[in-house]
């Protein structure tokens, strides 16, 4: 409910949500086939394959769901919102010096993090607008200075409503002083695939 009143809040439609949709299942697709995912998910009786990746989704075929709310906007459906799975994941963090004091290689720097609260009933799931506006001022850098982004597919209206804040000088003007987060190019995000695709997963961390 709270993603449907923020893609009616960011003129977020049906449409742009099905695509969007049809886009995470397409890559997370080609991701599989070209064996990226072959080392990140332990085999069950042998296969390693997804089950919830549908390749070849359509306007037509996703768009013969019904939303799961009618009212007062009705554009989040079954296909556009992502779905819980079984899996797990195990992430190992810990200080550099630790790491190479193990003799463990990383895999990847955090350099920097943030977390912020929002308005639960106007602004819930508008977080990561809010936090990425942070760290790019922390950091004195530019959307433009990354070249791969990951945001969570919880819904395909969260996602497209926080791209929409992020390039919308209304909202900067009404939030950040008048300074944009930035217009971040869809094609570098999330790129093997999302959330809508692959599912929900619970993550455990170990530090």
């Amino acid at each position: 409910m709270s993603s449907d009143r923020l893609s009616a809040k960011f003129g977020v439609s049906r449409t742009d949500q099905d695509l969007f949709t049809i886009r995470s299942h397409d890559l997370a697709d080609a991701a599989h086939k070209s064996g990226w995912y072959n080392d990140e998910i332990m085999p069950y009786k042998s296969s390693i394959a997804e089950n919830g990746i549908k390749p070849g989704s359509t306007l037509e075929s996703i768009g013969k769901l019904k939303p799961a709310f009618v009212k007062p906007h009705g554009t989040h459906t079954a296909a556009n919102s992502s779905f819980l799975t079984d899996g797990a994941s195990a992430t190992l963090i810990m200080l550099e010096s630790k790491a190479v004091e193990l003799g463990f290689k990383p895999l990847a720097y955090l350099r920097d993090w943030t977390f912020n609260a929002c308005d639960p009933f106007e602004e819930l799931l508008l977080g990561p607008t809010y936090c990425t506006q942070t760290l790019l001022t922390r950091n004195n850098i530019q959307i433009s200075d990354f070249g791969v982004f990951e945001i969570h597919e919880a819904f395909a209206g969260q996602v497209l409503s926080n791209l929409t804040a992020m390039d919308s000088q209304k909202f900067a003007d009404e939030r950040f002083n008048g300074k944009k987060v930035g217009n971040i190019d869809v094609d570098k995000m999330n790129i093997k695939g999302g959330s809508l695709s692959l599912g929900k997963r619970h993550c455990l961390l170990d530090n």
